[in-house]
């Protein structure tokens, strides 16, 4: 068994996977649109959109979709647990950016170097590492 994550996207999939591609989290490595390739549209307004990506990286996999009846991102987050510093330090300032952070990153109470952020797409992420 494995658990991963499906974001649920209305229409900026296609962008949200390219930037989280750009701050180096992996690839998309699966891609079907809605409409082509025999895939159902339901909404002619979602043709071309992405009806179901797979994101692969070291350690990071997840799905994606672009959903005309999508809800607004809630209620759950992923969670990074990272090798160094300096390593969550960069990638919390690159999925911050144009988003809002939520838990400033730095050394907390608990013993760990943790900060929390909602990125630009809406998908919120907590990184943390061991120090």
């Amino acid at each position: 068994m494995q658990l991963s994550n499906y974001l649920f996207f209305t229409t900026d999939c296609e962008p949200a996977l390219s930037f989280y591609t750009q701050c180096g989290l992996g690839r998309v490595t699966e891609l079907m649109r809605h409409g082509e390739a025999g895939m159902p549209v339901r909404n002619e307004a979602m043709r071309g959109r992405v009806m179901h990506a797979r994101f692969e990286g070291p350690g990071v996999l997840f799905y994606a979709s672009d959903n005309d009846d999508a809800e607004p991102m809630r209620g759950s987050a992923h969670i990074l647990t990272m090798d160094s510093p300096a390593q969550t330090e960069t990638l919390f300032g690159q999925l911050a950016a144009g988003g809002i952070i939520t838990t400033a990153l730095g050394l907390q109470p608990w013993g760990t170097f943790y900060g929390k952020l909602t990125d630009r797409f809406g998908v919120q992420w907590m990184l943390n590492c061991p120090v």
